[in-house]
C-alpha cells in the first residue's frame, strides 16, 4: 500500500530524511485514527511537506511498525524518548506528540527523493496529514511544468 505523508516543512523534515538522521515517522491520536493499524512493513510512504507546495518531494519504504497499545501520558513520553535518536523530534514536535493514547511509530529505509509531483486530493474530504492511497499512480497528478523556486 502506498500512503502521501505530510511532513513538517518548518521542523526541516525533508532534510533530515533524505540525509539519513530521521528514520522513522510518528502519529498519534487520543483514538485509533489513521495510520493507526493500516501500516505494514513494505509499506511506501511519499513525502509532502507542510508549505503549501502540496508536492511529492521524497518516498521512503517501511521497515518497522509498532501500533501502540493505549498509553498512560508517561508511557506515551517514554516511548517517544526511547525512539528519539530515530525520530529526531525537535521539542515542538515532542510536545505535539507526548501524552497521545495511541502512537504509531513508523521506521522507514531507502529514503530518496523523487521528481515532484501533485496528488489529487479530491477523494478525501477531511484534509489530514496522512492519505492512504493504496496506488500512488491512481492519484499522481501529472505536473510537468512545475517549477521549484
Amino acid at each position: 500500500m502506498d500512503h502521501v505523508v505530510y511532513i513538517d516543512a518548518k521542523e526541516g523534515d525533508l532534510e533530515k530524511l533524505l540525509d539519513g538522521k530521521k528514520r522513522m515517522i510518528i502519529r498519534g491520536a487520543t483514538g485509533r485514527k489513521l495510520p493507526y493499524g493500516r501500516v505494514e512493513v513494505g509499506d511506501q510512504f511519499y513525502f509532502i511537506q507542510n508549505d503549501g507546495k502540496c508536492l511529492v518531494q521524497a518516498s521512503a519504504s517501511v521497515s518497522m511498525v509498532i501500533n501502540s497499545e493505549l498509553l498512560s501520558p508517561d508511557e506515551s513520553s517514554q516511548l517517544i524518548e526511547k525512539y528519539q535518536d530515530l525520530l529526531q523530534l525537535s521539542p515542538s514536535q515532542v510536545k505535539r506528540w507526548a501524552g497521545k493514547r495511541y502512537l504509531v511509530l513508523m521506521g522507514i529505509e531507502n529514503v530518496k527523493p523523487v521528481k515532484p509531483f501533485s496528488v489529487d486530493r479530491s477523494e478525501y474530504g477531511n484534509m489530514d496529514d496522512w492519505l492512504p492511497v493504496g496506488d500512488i499512480q491512481r492519484v499522481k497528478v501529472n505536473n510537468s511544468k512545475i517549477i521549484i523556486p
